[in-house]
């Protein structure tokens, strides 16, 4: 019934199929959301209407989502806890079951105030884990030293520098084309316009380093370098893969003996902690970051908050003897 590939509807009632196709437009074109996050939407509403389907023993329609009550929302959320999904997932998904909710409304094809009562599931409070300035240093070393031509080698040297060096997710940098780079000598500071989520644009400072390795690379790239041409490409000569970038990643971590949380979005994380670390600004740091919410950056001060005990713990002579002690009750 709920199917994801080819042209298979999302449901078999007609309307609600309709209305479910209108949803996902509207939030590729109104609301700009990435394809990836479209098709999360879709994988979402896909699965519950597949639940409603099982769960109240007939094909979902839009009369039938106008008399669902809480209960059985709560049954849903309850049968993804017991397939052992993340509440995370559980989370994201009720977003986006509310979100469809509210659009029937607004179209006048289905009211449900049971949906948006439903509070969202308690989500455990993450911590990104950066690597240390030491770590970074033996990534950006080691870069392309596994790579098995050199045009390949530049390309990951260029690519990590970036992350690094401009706090970019992985996404945003692949999704860069020769055009948008700045111009100018490679050894200046520039400012580069990053496309993010939800399709918001930002500016970040492309340091010369940064612009240096893009240089080295682009002198020794095989492929078109004209400004619609990707700037990373795969061995193969397509866009290159984030897959790929991870396991270039994967190879450097092995060798240099790096924690397994060395990833491309480790290198974001590290951008953010060493900058703040440095002094930089909390908002200065959402907008270089493309954060929507300070909530979001200010989990970085719990990073800085750790390393500053972890180095107490380890190098002062009286920290143990400082801890208040515990007594037992």
């Amino acid at each position: 019934m709920a199917q994801l590939a080819g042209l298979s509807p999302l449901a078999e009632d007609a309307p609600l199929d309709r209305a479910a196709r209108a949803w996902l437009e509207w939030l590729a074109s109104e609301r700009r959301a990435s394809p990836l996050s479209v098709a999360a939407y879709r994988r979402d509403l896909a699965a519950f209407l597949d639940f409603l389907g099982a769960h109240r023993g007939g094909a979902p329609s839009l009369a039938l989502l106008g008399r669902l009550e809480r209960g059985d929302f709560r049954s849903w959320l309850a049968a993804r806890n017991r397939r052992g999904l993340a509440a995370t997932s559980s989370a994201r998904a009720l977003s986006a079951i509310k979100s469809f909710f509210r659009f029937l409304a607004r179209r006048g094809l289905a009211e449900n105030g049971a949906v948006l009562a439903m509070a969202t599931p308690k989500l455990p409070r993450s911590v990104p884990k950066p690597l240390t300035r030491d770590e970074a240093a033996d990534v950006l070393g080691l870069a392309g030293s596994t790579a098995r031509d050199a045009w390949i080698a530049r390309r990951d040297e260029a690519l990590f520098t970036l992350l690094y060096g401009g706090g970019l997710r992985i996404a945003e940098a692949l999704s860069l084309d020769w055009g948008d780079l700045p111009a100018g000598a490679p050894d200046a500071m520039a400012e580069l316009t990053v496309l993010g989520k939800g399709r918001k644009e930002r500016r970040v400072p492309l340091l010369p380093i940064v612009r240096q390795a893009l240089a080295a690379y682009r002198a020794v790239a095989p492929h078109g370098t004209d400004r619609d041409d990707p700037i990373f490409r795969g061995a193969r000569g397509d866009r290159l893969a984030a897959r790929v970038a991870q396991r270039a990643l994967e190879q450097i971590r092995l060798a240099a003996g790096l924690p397994a949380t060395a990833t491309p979005h480790a290198l974001r994380h590290s951008f953010a902690t060493h900058l703040l670390s440095a002094g930089g600004d909390l908002r200065t740091i959402q907008e270089l970051l493309g954060h929507a919410s300070l909530s979001t950056t200010q989990r970085y001060t719990a990073v800085e908050a750790e390393t500053m005990m972890a180095l107490y713990d380890k190098t002062h002579p009286r920290a143990r003897r400082a801890r208040p002690v515990k007594r037992a009750r």
